[in-house]
């Protein structure tokens, strides 16, 4: 467990069995049983279980942190279909510390890594609020964002298919960009 691909399969199954059961529901040695280690493994490496969560979530955070950068300012649609793509990307590499601290982070706000994400969650709400006045539009943005997130999260614990082949995945991601794009994009006017 000394080695760094040992110590990230060992935050990969943290992160489904707290995405699974949630964080309160798990415990070091469900985890520890998981990976197939014993509990001491893991308190060898992570002095709690909130210092595992920390670990597995904070390569999400970092990008989650570049995406808000990243959110366009202007009104070019291509801008916003970047945004789009990268946003689903996040998502995709991201999914299962996306819903941690999306679906968990007001339960979990006390650990200092989930409470970042909350600031990051945050800034972005209050950066798209003040680029879309309408309600309207700002409902159809967390709609097509909430939605993307909830649906990858969704599907990984609906299915007893294991993981999507590589066609299969790219048209996943080729399906998401579009609805999330065509539901951020303004309706046509009527004539």
């Amino acid at each position: 467990m000394s080695s760094p691909s040992s110590a990230l399969a060992l935050q990969r199954v943290a992160l489904e069995q707290f995405s699974l059961v949630g964080f309160g529901g798990a415990s070091l040695g469900s985890i520890a049983q998981a990976a197939g280690l014993s509990k001491s493994s893991v308190l060898y490496h992570y002095a709690s279980k909130e210092a595992l969560l920390a670990a597995a979530i904070e390569p999400a955070i970092d990008a989650l942190a570049q995406v808000v950068e990243s959110y366009p300012y202007g009104g070019d649609r291509a801008e916003h279909d970047r945004f789009v793509e990268r946003f689903i990307d996040f998502l995709l590499e991201h999914r299962l510390a996306v819903h941690l601290f999306v679906n968990q982070g007001q339960v979990l706000g006390t650990i200092p890594a989930v409470q970042r994400a909350n600031d990051l969650m945050h800034r972005f709400s209050e950066t798209v609020a003040e680029r879309m006045p309408s309600i309207e539009d700002r409902i159809r943005f967390g709609v097509a964002i909430g939605g993307a997130a909830y649906i990858l999260v969704a599907a990984a614990n609906w299915s007893d298919e294991g993981e999507p082949t590589p066609a299969e995945a790219a048209d996943a991601r080729a399906a998401l960009i579009d609805t999330v794009a065509s539901l951020l994009r303004h309706p046509e006017p009527a004539h």
